[in-house]
């Protein structure tokens, strides 16, 4: 970025923290499906290691019934740092946790977790507490119910925190489109966020394409002598059939 902005991300001080992304607490998500909120989170863990930014996970007992991490977020982002705790509820208890995160020397946390009332929540306002930037990541945290979500959204923007979605933040790390891996960027949102952006990219790519090679369906066939010859024999089949009427019938 050109500017700084302070209410936007600046990613060469960005840390992406995913909190608590486990199996068993995804079975109480009711705020959202289940294939959109992997999709984001696997979408987060993509964008952090494609934009270089420091990443680190963590879990809730995950030898419990919360179970563990959902195995994409780590395969996505090979560089991605776990950070196991001795049964915090509040992963900035931990000062492992704490520890990681100011040997970065950055102080803009881009957070995500499930529970959102919890997992994301504590966490964010405990930062905030400690002088640090957040963005709440909200369509990567999903919650029990959408009441409880509301609440904690307006609990945490009291704070001082800046909700943003997915599709914001991979906007924000990647800034242009005037970039080498620019279309590695699009690839995450066609395959987690936008699905659909995959129809417009297959619609310029043949836009191009006839550019290049010409046209496929050859309608201009219909202009050559070809073309007029076919008319002559359409004519000519409906005077047959006009000579085939029953009798007594006008020709």
């Amino acid at each position: 970025m050109s500017k700084i902005i302070k209410t936007m991300i600046d990613p060469n001080d960005a840390v992406m923290l995913l909190i608590d992304h486990q199996s068993g607490l995804f079975q109480l998500v009711a705020d959202m499906d289940m294939p959109t909120l992997r999709n984001n989170v696997s979408a987060l863990a993509k964008v952090a290691h494609l934009g270089k930014i420091p990443m680190f996970t963590t879990a809730s007992v995950p030898d419990g019934p919360n179970g563990p991490l959902i195995p994409e977020i780590h395969k996505y982002n090979p560089d991605a740092v776990y950070i196991p705790r001795t049964g915090q509820i509040n992963a900035w208890d931990n000062p492992k946790w704490v520890e990681a995160i100011q040997k970065t020397g950055r102080k803009t946390l881009l957070i995500a977790g499930t529970l959102t009332s919890v997992c994301m929540a504590f966490p964010t306002l405990s930062a905030l507490a400690a002088g640090y930037k957040v963005f709440n990541v909200i369509d990567a945290s999903g919650n029990w119910s959408k009441m409880a979500t509301d609440i904690t959204l307006a609990r945490c923007v009291q704070a001082g925190a800046m909700p943003i979605d997915t599709y914001a933040v991979l906007a924000e790390i990647m800034s242009t489109w005037n970039r080498a891996d620019a279309m590695e960027f699009a690839a995450i949102m066609v395959d987690h966020i936008v699905p659909h952006y995959r129809l417009l990219i297959e619609s310029y790519d043949k836009a191009q394409s006839v550019q290049r090679d010409g046209h496929e369906t050859k309608l201009e066939l219909l202009k050559t002598g070809n073309g007029e010859k076919a008319g002559k024999a359409r004519k000519s089949v409906k005077a047959g059939q006009r000579g085939m009427q029953p009798a007594g019938m006008k020709k």
